[in-house]
């Protein structure tokens, strides 16, 4: 588990900085959770070991559609049916502590920022969404990737 460097830190990076923005403007904003984060600035705090990426697709979705390397999983909702996990805060907590910064993605930025909420709820004290999640928006052709997601913006990914 990761240490919280947004309060412990002497000197903040770049990304850490942005991130400590974002957690102000989010409680400014009454936001549920503290905050959502851009793809790009996602994957400079996860590759620079600031945060925790935890990936709360389904895991037909990552099998399927791809993740990020090295994400850790706890499903949001299973099955093909989405059917909600009832034990998704605990999973979560479990695999990265209530104390940790933890960046959440789905599909689309949408399950995440609820299960961000769910989180916050529950005590988690540096929870985020990663906004467009990992394929982003339906286009006007209801096609994903077009225009915004982990993947629109090459971020990196693997698919199995």
């Amino acid at each position: 588990m990761q240490r919280n460097r947004l309060t412990t830190a002497d000197t903040l990076t770049p990304a850490l900085e942005a991130l400590r923005a974002i957690e102000q403007q989010a409680a400014e904003q009454n936001l549920p959770f503290h905050g959502q984060v851009p793809p790009a600035l996602a994957w400079a705090l996860f590759d620079g070991g600031d945060a925790l990426l935890v990936d709360v697709r389904s895991a037909e979705e990552r099998k399927f559609v791809g993740h990020v390397p090295g994400s850790l999983h706890v499903p949001w909702a299973t099955g093909t049916a989405l059917t909600r996990n009832p034990r998704f805060v605990r999973e979560l907590e479990a695999r990265t502590g209530k104390h940790a910064t933890v960046l959440l993605l789905c599909r689309s930025g949408k399950r995440s920022a609820l299960a961000a909420d769910a989180a916050a709820k529950a005590g988690f004290t540096h929870v985020f969404n990663v906004l467009e999640g990992f394929e982003g928006e339906l286009d006007a052709h209801q096609q994903r990737g077009g225009g915004d997601g982990w993947r629109f913006h090459s971020l990196p990914w693997v698919q199995d």
